[in-house]
């Protein structure tokens, strides 16, 4: 699946099933909670914290696909093309970060 083929996806998806997209600021609201839940879980995995009942079962890749979908969503209604924005910030870091890492000591 592309960046492109899944905002189109999404978008059926919504239109067909979803009825219609919740607005732009309860989307945000919706993917700061779905962030949430992805550090959540990645703070059990791979940190200090202990599991709680509630968190047994879950799944980085779905915590993951949810927090694209929503950012997809957020695309689609904002009119950004994905695959373009990331093929411009890919241009950014390569011009910006050319030999900024590989002069960092701290990741030597």
């Amino acid at each position: 699946m592309t960046i492109e083929s899944a905002q189109q996806q999404v978008d059926n998806w919504i239109k067909t099933v979803g009825v219609r997209y919740f607005n732009e600021l309860t989307n945000l609201g919706i993917l700061m909670e779905e962030v949430g839940e992805l550090s959540r879980l990645m703070v059990r995995m791979y940190g200090e914290q202990s599991f709680k009942e509630s968190d047994k079962g879950k799944e980085i890749a779905d915590e993951m696909a949810d927090v694209l979908w929503v950012l997809i969503c957020l695309a689609n209604q904002t009119g950004v093309d994905l695959t373009s924005a990331m093929e411009k910030n890919f241009e950014k870091k390569n011009l910006r970060d050319t030999d900024r890492h590989k002069q960092n000591d701290k990741l030597q």
